[in-house]
């Protein structure tokens, strides 16, 4: 089945125009992605790992995914958590916490919004997605870290350069 996303203009508005999944977009055209941190009270966060039939395999990241045509930023931030791990998250205990654009060589792009949720969950109820997710943890920050430091982390400088900052934020919440 063909996934369509809403084609974002530089400003992050829709355009009305739709793009193919796995197609070049256009210079000038975004997509919406977004990753999802679930933390509990515990200050330990849900992490899952990729499987080896996807890029970046077997590294661990954040929940996350692209947008489809017709969902608003929340609605794939539950969407892509229901669907890749089987956690079903309470809308209210999620916060954006930051819009992030990426351009690419060819002036095309993504708009990436952070959702951090602040909500309790049990490993015991994940349902691992097959060839999306392989495993799933839940690690304190220091972890994190120390897995982005020695390679088992997405590359976080790369791909999500806002790590410090979004356990500083946490922290603010506490």
């Amino acid at each position: 089945m063909v996934e369509l996303w809403d084609v974002l203009d530089e400003n992050g508005e829709k355009t009305g125009r739709l793009h193919e999944r796995g197609k070049p977009m256009q210079a000038g055209d975004f997509h919406l992605i977004v990753d999802v941190w679930t933390v509990n009270s515990k200050g330990q966060f849900l992490i899952s790992k990729r499987t080896p039939n996807k890029p970046y395999p077997n590294l661990w990241e954040c929940t996350g995914g692209s947008a489809v045509a017709g969902d608003d930023s929340l609605t794939t931030a539950l969407k892509e958590t229901r669907e890749e791990l089987g956690i079903t998250l309470d809308p209210k205990n999620g916060q954006l916490f930051k819009r992030y654009k990426r351009c690419f060589e060819n002036g095309s792009g993504t708009f990436k919004d952070v959702w951090l949720f602040r909500q309790d969950v049990s490993l015991s109820g994940v349902v691992l997605q097959p060839g999306e997710t392989c495993d799933a943890m839940l690690a304190d920050r220091d972890t994190i870290k120390r897995m982005v430091d020695d390679g088992r982390f997405l590359p976080m400088n790369k791909t999500s350069p806002y790590l410090d900052e979004l356990f500083c934020f946490y922290d603010k919440l506490l």
